[in-house]
C-alpha cells in the first residue's frame, strides 16, 4: 500500500495493488498494521454502504456532533468523490479535492474530521462502501450545498445534466451561512 497526498492536509488517497487474471481481481482493502505504518487511522467503529444510479449526487455531508473521519472506495462503478475543508479555523477552509473512484482500481480516499463528504455517480449504478471512525449521531447531520459559488466544486456533470438530489441536500445552506467547525 501507498499513500498519496492531495491539495488538502489530510485527505489522502490511499493505494492497495490489484492483483488480477482471467478470472477477476483482489485487492487488499484495510490491513491494520499496514494503514498503521502509513500513519493512518486504525480506528474503524462502523461500515455503510450505498447503491445510488446514474447522476445521483449526494453530499456535501458531515457529522457536527461526533465527527467522522471517512475512508471511502466504491466496490461497483465509478463515482466522483469530494471532500471539502469546513474547519473555519484551516487556512485551507471552503476548499475542495476531488477524486474519481472505480471499483478496481485499487484506490479509496481517507477523509478526515472537519471535512464535508460527497459524491457524484458516473457509471449507471454505484455502490459506495465507507469505513466511519465514530458512529452515525443522527442528530447532528449537516450539509452544504453541492453547489455553492463560494467553494466552487466542479462536478463532471454532463452538459445541460441536472444531479439527481434529495431534498435534504437540495435544501441544505451555502457554507457561508452553515454552521461548521470551528
Amino acid at each position: 500500500m501507498r499513500v498519496e497526498a492531495t491539495s488538502l492536509p489530510g485527505v489522502l488517497v490511499v493505494h492497495s495493488p490489484v492483483h488480477g487474471d482471467a478470472r477477476g481481481f483482489f485487492t487488499e482493502t484495510f490491513h491494520e498494521k499496514h494503514f498503521a505504518a502509513l500513519g493512518l487511522t486504525t480506528h474503524f467503529a462502523q461500515d455503510n454502504q450505498s447503491r445510488s444510479a446514474k447522476g445521483v449526487l449526494r453530499g456535501l455531508h458531515f457529522q457536527l456532533e461526533q465527527p467522522q473521519g471517512k475512508l471511502v472506495r466504491v466496490a461497483s462503478g465509478s463515482v466522483f468523490d469530494v471532500a471539502v475543508d469546513i474547519r473555519r479555523s484551516s487556512p485551507t477552509f471552503g476548499k475542495w479535492v476531488g477524486v474519481t473512484l472505480s471499483a478496481g482500481d485499487g484506490q479509496q480516499v481517507f477523509i478526515p474530521e472537519g471535512f464535508a463528504h460527497g459524491f457524484l455517480v458516473l457509471s449507471d449504478v454505484a455502490d459506495v462502501v465507507y469505513k466511519c471512525t465514530t458512529l452515525h449521531h443522527a442528530e447532528s447531520n449537516r450539509g452544504i450545498r453541492w453547489d455553492d459559488p463560494d467553494i466552487g466544486v466542479q462536478w463532471p456533470l454532463e452538459p445541460g445534466q441536472r444531479p439527481s438530489l434529495s431534498d435534504k441536500d437540495r435544501q441544505a445552506p451555502m457554507l457561508g451561512s452553515a454552521t461548521v467547525f470551528a
